[in-house]
């Protein structure tokens, strides 16, 4: 929870220049007929997992200066990967076991172009390593030395990313090194992000640094395209937190967009999408899953396992955290 109270009151970064009448005016109100009801949706729009307010004003900023969804969501992420403050992506991230910080990142446009990297070390943006995969090589995904490797010639300088409070935890870790995850925990959060732009295209970014003393080489479902993240410019976008592998098992964010093609609104999918993981996990109390979504009309939905999780959403008409609803009452 330490990077949420770090940021919760911070301040919109450099997004505060716009302003509100710029915000405002970037705001595209439009009606959209569904299920036989008018809905008002509102673009630009951002929304990302957690209460993550610089990184979602960055990504506006971008959104309202008619830039596009894909660089939106980039820039919007890379914020989280370069605050050491953020325990659970990018630099100052916590390490596996062996106490290397390792980074696995997704990104995806709307030409459903796509590129990731996974087992990353060494390098702060991983996000951006992720992009050039897609958009320089005939390749999906880079993985370990290869990836760095790659991220070098791309010009992408080397960093230590384990910094001292995270290097002194993992060492206190170790006197026992027992690993037991926690629900709401930054021992295996990350930030997915999702925008739709002034063209109403849309576009998602996944990033973490991973579970928190993981298993040398253990990859989750950020990197990995259908689980982690999942973008259909004719339909929507999802994207995912929390205990990786139980939404890889379920290709949950892709599940969620389907679900969503088939009628069903982002809050539905969510909702069904926690409820697929909840019936092909026996001790599903014991994990935390949270999915968010948005559909082409703009229109937004998060669900999760236990209580405690939110998400942040940015349009012209504000910038706000919102408590996702969850299978377990508290």
């Amino acid at each position: 929870m330490e990077r949420r109270k770090f940021i919760k009151n911070s301040g919109l970064g450099s997004a505060a220049i716009l302003g509100g009448s710029l915000a405002v005016a970037c705001a595209e109100k439009d009606k959209v007929e569904k299920a036989g009801e008018n809905t008002e949706s509102i673009k630009p729009i951002v929304i990302a997992t957690w209460d993550v307010p610089n990184a979602t004003a960055r990504a506006f900023e971008v959104l309202a200066r008619e830039g596009n969804s894909l660089d939106a969501v980039e820039q919007g992420v890379m914020v989280e990967e370069a605050d050491v403050a953020n325990q659970s992506v990018g630099k100052g991230g916590r390490p596996d076991r062996d106490g290397n910080v390792t980074l696995d990142a997704c990104i995806m446009d709307k030409d459903s172009r796509c590129g990731a990297v996974v087992y990353l070390q060494n390098i702060v943006h991983a996000v951006s390593v992720a992009r050039k995969v897609m958009e320089e090589t005939p390749h999906v995904m880079l993985a370990g030395e290869g990836a760095r490797q790659f991220a070098v010639e791309m010009g992408f300088e080397e960093d230590d990313l384990l910094t001292e409070k995270s290097k002194l935890e993992w060492l206190e870790w170790k006197k026992t090194s027992q690993y037991e995850p926690v629900i709401n925990i930054e021992n295996h959060d990350t930030i997915g992000m999702l925008a739709i732009d002034s063209n109403e295209d849309i576009a998602g970014a996944c990033t973490t640094s991973g579970m928190a003393y993981k298993m040398a080489g253990r990859v989750g479902d950020s990197p990995i395209i259908g689980a982690g993240l999942f973008v259909d410019n004719e339909i929507g976008g999802a994207t995912a937190t929390g205990m990786g592998e139980e939404v890889v098992r379920t290709v949950g964010s892709f599940l969620i967009v389907e679900l969503m093609r088939q009628g069903k609104s982002p809050q539905q999918a969510c909702e069904e999408g926690v409820k697929r993981i909840i019936a092909k996990k026996e001790n599903y109390k014991d994990i935390q899953i949270g999915f968010i979504a948005i559909n082409k009309a703009g229109e937004t939905g998060a669900y999760c396992i236990h209580p405690g999780f939110s998400y942040r959403k940015y349009t012209g008409e504000g910038h706000e955290n919102i408590p996702a609803a969850s299978y377990i009452k508290s």
